[in-house]
């Protein structure tokens, strides 16, 4: 018998990650994740292999490519922090690009941002861009997803909107709240980022839901939808970031940045494209209600301890 085809994905055990090495396993596929954390639990019983990043030692990484048919793309960082830095993300991206090409993988599937560029201020964006050249110039086939937000059970923006929502009389907007957002639903995205790996062109296409919300609009809807009372006022910018990081200090987290903060209220979460995604998130809210915002999703206990 032939040994299943061969399937990399990088964060396998984290947020959309894990959705697609679901529909990896459920295709019969054999599955390897790379990761930071290889001694965390596996949720998948076994089923997937793991091996760490190794990023510092490039040939170890090619073996742990060596093989494989698909390298799914899901590893960056949302800020830095401690010695994680955008720029460290961007050269370790960059280290297994060449890895997955010396290893004679066939196809990338690489998860980028709507409106990234190379030359946007935001480290993010930038870094992104940089990282959206490096794919088409290698040697890879490849197909360069651009999602939005990406909202489902263990996102953090929609979440933390609603737990905030839940436990605090006020909620502050920043602004005026009326920079928009345009929420895709992390199974629509998995879906696509799979269906991409079957496929052998180039190509850059973005994930965007069917529903655009202004600030505003998102938080009033998330507040009906859960039951919430709280009283939502608008901030300048400057104190509303300020209120977060007292958040942050209370439950441990970095709740919101400077640059979240510039690239949201840009409209940088926001496409021109037609919506690629079905569901829609007020569809979503209300069969989720009871759930969404029940717990704080920490993005420091996720991906920094």
């Amino acid at each position: 018998m032939t040994e299943p085809e061969l399937n990399i994905i990088t964060g396998a055990f984290s947020y959309t990650g894990r959705y697609i090495t679901e529909r990896l396993l459920a295709q019969g596929k054999r599955v390897r994740t790379l990761t930071g954390h290889p001694d965390r639990p596996n949720p998948f019983a076994g089923r997937v292999e793991i091996m760490p990043f190794n990023f510092d030692n490039p040939p170890a990484l090619v073996d742990s490519l060596r093989g494989a048919t698909t390298l799914f793309n899901t590893y960056w960082v949302r800020f830095s922090h401690g010695d994680r830095t955008f720029a460290e993300a961007v050269a370790d991206t960059k280290t297994l690009i060449r890895a997955a090409e010396e290893a004679g993988v066939r196809r990338i599937v690489h998860v980028s941002i709507t409106n990234a560029d190379e030359e946007s201020p935001l480290p993010y964006f930038r870094g992104k861009g940089v990282l959206e050249r490096a794919i088409a110039e290698s040697k890879l086939s490849y197909t360069i997803i651009r999602p939005t937000v990406i909202f489902g059970k263990e996102d953090i923006l929609i979440n933390n909107i609603a737990w905030l929502l839940r436990r605090f009389p006020v909620f502050a907007v920043l602004g005026s709240g009326d920079y928009r957002l345009q929420p895709v639903y992390v199974e629509d995205m998995a879906d696509m980022a799979v269906a991409a790996a079957e496929r052998s062109g180039n190509e850059v296409f973005e994930a965007v839901g069917p529903d655009s919300f202004t600030f505003d609009a998102l938080v009033r809807l998330i507040r009906e939808k859960i039951g919430s009372r709280a009283r939502i006022v608008h901030l300048p910018p400057g104190p509303a970031l300020h209120l977060s990081r007292i958040v942050g200090l209370l439950v441990g987290d970095v709740v919101l940045t400077q640059d979240e903060v510039d690239g949201l209220m840009a409209g940088l979460l926001v496409s021109e494209a037609p919506p690629t995604g079905c569901t829609r998130l007020s569809d979503w809210l209300e069969e989720n209600a009871s759930a969404v915002g029940s717990r704080y999703a920490s993005e420091l206990q996720r991906h920094y301890r």
